[in-house]
């Protein structure tokens, strides 16, 4: 954190590791604000301490460290963030990173952490001892079921930001959030069983949902 704040203290002597010394002229010629990259430090600062989330905002929270400065940099190296833009941009980031908890449920659980809310546990009656079985009971698909459905609606109200840019950036948005469905595909595919291991979208699927974004943005656009 220490060599990061260097890269933006123009007076300063620069920073020390050589990725952030290549990372100063971006910087200058993007005007980029340390406040993503210092998102990114924290959550690793917090994977290292909290182990449980208690609820669904408590996890979005987490998400707007752990993902949404990953959009938030990409539309300002591009030069084409606007307020609009930023929180579509955080829908698709959080609904892409919930969506990667899911399939990730049992190598998470190995870790001792579970980035499921801890009262939607209690409400559909799911232990941690489910969560380390070889396979899914019914409650347990019933939580990663409507933690889905939470990540597809975030992914809804985020998609429209495909259709409000252009070029590469266009195909490249288009492949966060059809790689987003594809995944949430791949989960709904296996019954929401994600205990046996990670539900992966084959090549063909993430195909078919990456263009059906491009041409829903085409249509939009």
């Amino acid at each position: 954190e220490a060599d990061l704040r260097r890269v933006f203290d123009p007076h300063g002597t620069g920073p020390h590791h050589p990725l952030l010394r290549a990372l100063v002229p971006v910087v200058r010629r993007r005007s980029l604000t340390p406040e993503p990259f210092l998102g990114l430090i924290g959550a690793n600062r917090q994977d290292q301490l909290v182990r449980r989330y208690e609820s669904y905002d408590d996890l979005l929270a987490y998400c707007e460290l752990s993902a949404n400065p990953v959009g938030r940099l990409v539309l300002a190296i591009t030069g084409t963030a606007s307020p609009e833009r930023v929180r579509r941009s955080d829908a698709v980031c959080t609904a892409l990173q919930i969506a990667e908890h899911l399939q990730d449920v049992a190598e998470d659980l190995g870790r001792d952490r579970i980035y499921l809310p801890a009262e939607d546990l209690r409400r559909l009656r799911v232990t941690e001892a489910d969560l380390a079985a070889d396979s899914a009971n019914a409650s347990v698909r019933s939580l990663i079921a409507y933690e889905a459905e939470r990540a597809a609606l975030l992914l809804d109200e985020g998609t429209p930001l495909v259709g409000s840019v252009h070029g590469r950036l266009r195909l490249l948005l288009a492949g966060f959030v059809g790689g987003g469905r594809a995944a949430l595909g791949a989960i709904a595919a296996a019954g929401h069983d994600v205990l046996p291991g990670p539900p992966k979208p084959t090549k063909p699927r993430l195909l078919r949902a990456v263009g059906a974004v491009l041409r829903s943005a085409h249509r939009e656009g």
